[in-house]
């Protein structure tokens, strides 16, 4: 958790430098073409007929330049630098993993079976997961400015999961000593780590989407950074693609589940609250994919029904796995 606040740190110090470049190029435009007006208007006619004419030109050079030492998506600036920042999130973010990983394996280790029978080892795969999703992404789509979100993310859950969710290793109930677990409990934390990024691409697709309240509160905010980031349309089109991969991996886990539960409890679906909310997860990402693709929703109304889709992830997670009883009451606590 240390190295991942690190890192966390360092990503939030590169949104930080991305802001402050916005508002230096916005300065920069508000001086100059107050002065190049000025300086048109105190001349002849003739001249200041040629002035007008230049005015124009030099307030748009000037905006070009300042435009061009804006931090772009890869973190470079006009001046060609990458920033140590962002190198140094994704560093640590990597360093973060490998020491997670280490300590997810002697977990299993010590369990002598796979590290994610309750809420505790959930927790820890599942952030590990998370992260490796992440860093797979990026040799494909720069996502980098995603860092904060996933390392507060993780930093988040790792906390409670270390506060609220330890247990003792313990030997698994006789319903768990399936090979199920191994495919069933994977792909469903993998399927989540992909609706966790799809969520935040969607919440900054808010941010970025003119004319909603959301992106108002940002504007009101001075949340300068969103000029370097993606447009809302290529965000929407990653937030995209990015859950239809985790519902597919959904859909296979709700398959899988009924499977297991057949193996283990003689039916395939016995409306059980775990089963009831596995399935209101896929209603809701199948609605989100099905109203995109042939309703034509765009913009704001497919970013909230995703962010819903994951809110009821985390729902499902942290109330109904905790609070709720039933046959999938094996979280450890």
């Amino acid at each position: 958790m240390g190295v991942y606040a690190l890192a966390f740190v360092a990503f939030a110090l590169d949104l930080a430098r991305r802001s402050s470049t916005v508002r230096k190029a916005t300065e920069g435009v508000e001086a100059k073409v107050p002065a190049a007006v000025g300086a048109a208007g105190s001349g002849s006619a003739a001249s200041g007929s040629a002035a007008s004419g230049a005015v124009p030109g030099s307030g748009s050079g000037s905006a070009a330049a300042d435009e061009a030492s804006l931090v772009s998506l890869a973190g470079v600036d006009g001046a060609g630098k990458r920033s140590m920042a962002l190198r140094l999130g994704v560093s640590f973010t990597i360093l973060a993993w490998i020491i997670q990983l280490g300590g997810v394996i002697l977990r299993g280790i010590a369990a002598a079976r796979v590290p994610w029978a309750n809420m505790y080892e959930f927790s820890i795969t599942g952030t590990l997961l998370i992260v490796a999703v992440f860093l797979v992404l990026l040799i494909r789509e720069d996502l980098r400015f995603l860092g904060t979100f996933v390392t507060g993310l993780v930093l988040v859950l790792l906390g409670i999961s270390t506060v609220n969710y330890y247990v003792s290793v313990s030997p698994l109930p006789p319903a768990l000593q399936s090979a199920w677990l191994v495919i069933h409990v994977l792909v469903a934390i993998v399927g989540t780590a992909f609706f966790s990024l799809g969520g935040a691409l969607s919440v900054i697709q808010l941010l970025q989407t003119k004319g909603d309240s959301v992106s108002r509160i940002a504007s009101a905010l001075r949340l300068r950074f969103l000029k370097t980031l993606p447009d809302s349309e290529t965000l929407e089109r990653l937030a995209y693609r990015v859950n239809i991969v985790g519902f597919v991996l959904w859909t296979f886990t709700l398959i899988a589940g009924a499977i297991w539960a057949e193996r283990a409890w003689g039916r395939y679906w016995g409306w059980d609250t775990k089963e009831v909310w596995t399935f209101i997860i896929w209603v809701i990402y199948a609605g989100y994919i099905h109203a995109r693709a042939t309703r034509g929703w765009r913009g704001s109304r497919s970013a909230w029904l995703a962010i819903v889709g994951f809110a009821a992830v985390l729902f499902n997670f942290g109330i109904v796995n905790v609070f709720f009883k039933g046959l999938h009451a094996y979280s450890g606590l």
